[in-house]
């Protein structure tokens, strides 16, 4: 049995999906890893890392393909590379099934095995393997680190002869891996720091990080039975602006993480929020790349409105390649290991198992 992998467009993704670490346990369990010339190189691993393991490389990326069982992917293929797969083949990766759906379908339909490890439920078994919430960390703690890089005044309160320089106030909106993250940071390096969402559950979670969790009164909980947030009614929007436009008029940095799977990213900050925050505060949106939480969001742009920047990327994780990589590689080889039969060797499909059966894409 073989498991290969080929280099993303690194334009827009840096990450890879097998690092020399993950490639020695699956050579552990009996795959053969087969990986094209250079693949870690931009991230300063070297070919012979992976050589001195067992791993076999390829010049040609099409051979890599033809010969593997498992293809590992941070994302989709391109058409060009996913022409090539063939019946029974298995690729793994973050598909997307909501945007990708007619592609998906194509090679559902020539009988190649498609998993998309963003469908994981949400079960203790699955936790190993969920790319979501490691690669959601990692954007949390650099949203911040962003942000504050891009925040002309210190964090932390400063007391001197000269005088006090305040703490920065900061907000996040949305309590999920991310956002929980990011109160952890920004609390660490001394900011007084506020949190909203619209799951209650998050309330207890943001208070053991020192954060103040910020409650729309009467508020209903907005959480899927996947503990994910669910869109909010009118009414708990209309309430939810209110308090959030209170509140911003004293915050200096605001962190948004508030996602709704396969749509669109919710708009919460509103034109007329930002005309009232202070010159010279900072928004990093995480769901840039999802349209953004805020009327002006750009990916990849620094927006300023009236003093105001507003900033978010396409991929963050670009910024953090090698960890990001050390992290998904390791969640993709225990998805791996759960799909194959070390005493028989081969692989097993079980719809029987949770896990299987729902991030297969049918």
């Amino acid at each position: 049995m073989k498991i290969g992998s080929v280099l993303e467009n690194q334009k827009i993704e840096k990450r890879i999906a097998i690092t020399p670490e993950i490639a020695k346990k699956y050579i552990s369990i009996g795959l053969d890893v087969l990986l094209p010339k250079d693949y870690g190189a931009h991230l300063g691993i070297s070919d012979e890392e992976y050589k001195s393991i067992g791993v076999k490389f390829f010049n040609d990326e099409k051979e890599i393909i033809n010969n593997s069982n498992i293809i590992v992917q941070l994302g989709l293929l391109s058409d060009d590379k996913s022409i090539l797969l063939k019946e029974d083949q298995i690729l793994i990766g973050v598909l997307n099934p909501y945007d990708n759906k007619k592609k998906l379908d194509q090679l559902s339909n020539k009988k190649i095995n498609l998993f998309s490890l963003e469908l994981l439920p949400r079960i203790t078994r699955a936790q190993s393997m969920d790319i979501l919430s490691s690669q959601a960390n990692l954007a949390g703690y650099k949203a911040v680190i962003e942000s504050f890089a891009n925040f002309e005044k210190a964090i932390p309160m400063m007391m001197t002869a000269a005088g006090t320089v305040p703490a920065a106030k900061i907000l996040i909106v949305g309590a999920g891996v991310a956002g929980l993250q990011a109160i952890a940071t920004a609390k660490r390096m001394g900011g007084i720091v506020f949190a909203t969402d619209v799951r209650m559950a998050s309330k207890e979670q943001v208070e053991s990080l020192g954060g103040k969790f910020l409650t729309v009164e009467g508020s209903e909980n907005l959480e899927t039975e996947g503990g994910y947030a669910k869109e909010a009614s009118d009414d708990f929007k209309r309430k939810q602006e209110e308090l959030l436009s209170e509140t911003l008029k004293k915050i200096d940095i605001v962190i948004c993480t508030a996602l709704i799977p396969g749509k669109k990213a919710p708009v919460i900050i509103k034109e007329d929020m930002i005309d009232n925050m202070q010159s010279g505060s900072v928004i990093y949106d995480l769901a840039a790349i999802q349209g953004g939480n805020t009327a002006f969001t750009k990916a990849d742009e620094i927006i300023e409105k009236k003093g105001v920047k507003i900033m978010g990327e396409s991929n963050i994780l670009n910024r953090l390649p090698v960890s990001a990589s050390s992290l998904y590689a390791k969640n993709m080889f225990n998805f791996v290991e759960n799909l194959f039969d070390k005493e028989n060797k081969k692989l097993n499909i079980n719809l029987e198992d949770e896990i299987i059966e729902k991030t297969l894409i049918k």
